[in-house]
């Protein structure tokens, strides 16, 4: 009997592609091949300068890595359906989803062939990262820090419960806990990530939970309705399966 495992996992409050990050953005890849996907789509509405920033960022922590960058320039909803971006994605040891807008990453990736082939070469063991926007994407409800009652939107749902708040450290200098409750929502978990930090996992024995634990220069919180609490660790719900065969 051999078992199907999902990669490793990271929810990264800044950093990508930074030297900062290397020992995480390594961990991730692992033993896989070291072949390093990119997707800079939050980015998108920013323009093709802060595109290319982003992708040439991405070029210089893979060469750090000695891994191969793969960049998937997937802009909009159209470029999500394209089957060379698809075919892509199925060679990574590592996809990445770098920071931008969150919105416009869940709106642009979600039910689309890019996101399913995301899922499915991690669900086949490859790493899994997301910085800032990416971390947030990735969860169940992506949060608006401008409209904290209605201004979110659905997220991607491999993290099905949760909301990610990422350079929490700088977000707590000007917004007060109280400012942070509209977020709280019964079954949810709202995390926030410190910059050059990550809530990191990996899959865990069949029938166990995912268990997230900080790495990285700072800290990462729970936020309740009495405060941020600091976590040494924390288990999630992930929607990938860990499959006996």
């Amino acid at each position: 009997m051999t078992i199907q495992q999902p990669g490793r996992i990271a929810l990264v409050g800044s950093g990508e592609y930074l030297p900062v990050m290397h020992e995480i953005e390594d961990w991730l890849l692992s033993d896989n091949e070291r072949v390093y996907v990119q997707l800079a789509t939050a980015a998108a509405p920013e323009g093709d300068g802060s595109l290319q920033r982003w992708h040439d960022l991405g070029r210089a922590a893979a060469a750090r890595l000695d891994a191969e960058p793969i960049i998937i320039d997937v802009r909009t909803r159209e470029d999500a359906f394209e089957d060379r971006w698809v075919n892509a994605i199925n060679r990574a040891g590592l996809i990445y989803l770098s920071g931008g807008n969150p919105s416009h990453l869940a709106d642009t990736l979600r039910d689309t062939p890019v996101w399913q082939a995301i899922v499915d070469t991690w669900s086949r063991g490859a790493g899994l990262g997301g910085c800032s926007a990416g971390a947030m994407a990735m969860a169940g409800y992506v949060p608006n820090f401008r409209h904290p009652r209605s201004g979110g939107t659905q997220g991607l749902g491999l993290l099905p419960t949760a909301r990610v708040l990422p350079h929490f450290d700088r977000y707590t200098r000007w917004m007060p806990d109280f400012s942070m409750r509209p977020l709280l929502a019964e079954g949810s978990t709202v995390l926030g990530i410190d910059e050059d930090t990550a809530l990191t996992a990996a899959a865990p024995k069949v029938g166990s939970e995912w268990e997230f634990s900080p790495r990285g220069r700072q800290q990462a919180y729970e936020i309740t309705r009495g405060g941020a609490m600091q976590i040494d660790r924390i288990a999630l719900p992930v929607s990938a399966p860990i499959v006996e065969q």
